[in-house]
């Protein structure tokens, strides 16, 4: 794990000393299943069933420097999938910060749940999972401090720029490309996108 950290380091995706510290003490062969286990620190996407993955760590790395989590955030994450990224965020948030952690299928929402509880994070109730479509958002926990989505999706749900705060950070991949969203005023956004990454597709149902 540790020549992996170096390696995100030494190649600029990791930066954060708080993000650097959460890739040290969340270990990823936690997240991934037990025929994947000796493959868990090398810098490449592993499959965790259901058609799904866990993201390539150069792929987090980039985009947590990107949303730029803090303590105490509220935090809304899509696609919780095996749980690694939202572990990531439980630890940097802290125990005032909470994490919704959305994911549509039933296994994976139980295989994420049960990952995360390893570092307690669901039993301190900072991440709380929900297994439901995440194209209307959460509205019912709204407004988010960050928001944050691991599939890709061909446009940006309008209910995840209304439930974004003023001030907040948003990481989306629209189709091979991630954006950066930085939410000024109601409808007004600045915009940062970076191409060249691949993702699973976002799934409505």
């Amino acid at each position: 794990m540790k020549n992996l950290i170096k390696e995100l380091i030494s190649s600029n995706y990791l930066k954060t000393p708080a993000i650097i510290d959460a890739f040290q003490k969340i270990d990823r062969k936690d997240f991934v299943p037990d025929e994947y286990k000796d493959e868990a620190y090398i810098n490449a996407p592993l499959p965790i069933g259901y058609g799904q993955t866990i993201s390539q760590p150069l792929t987090v790395a980039f985009m947590l420097e990107l949303l730029q989590p803090e303590p105490g955030n509220k935090i809304l994450e899509i696609g919780s999938g095996s749980g690694w990224k939202t572990a990531l965020l439980a630890y940097i948030i802290g125990d005032k910060g909470k994490i919704f952690a959305m994911e549509l299928i039933p296994e994976l929402e139980m295989m994420g749940r049960k990952n995360v509880s390893k570092y307690n994070f669901v039993q301190k109730k900072i991440a709380v999972f929900h297994c439901l479509t995440a194209a209307k958002g959460l509205p019912q926990e709204a407004p988010f401090d960050r928001i944050i989505s691991a599939a890709s999706c061909q446009e940006i749900p309008p209910a995840w720029k209304e439930q974004l705060k003023t001030g907040g950070r948003m990481v989306v991949p629209v189709k091979d490309v991630i954006y950066l969203l930085i939410k000024k005023d109601e409808n007004i956004f600045t915009e940062q996108a970076f191409p060249g990454f691949a993702f699973v597709p976002f799934v409505v149902e």
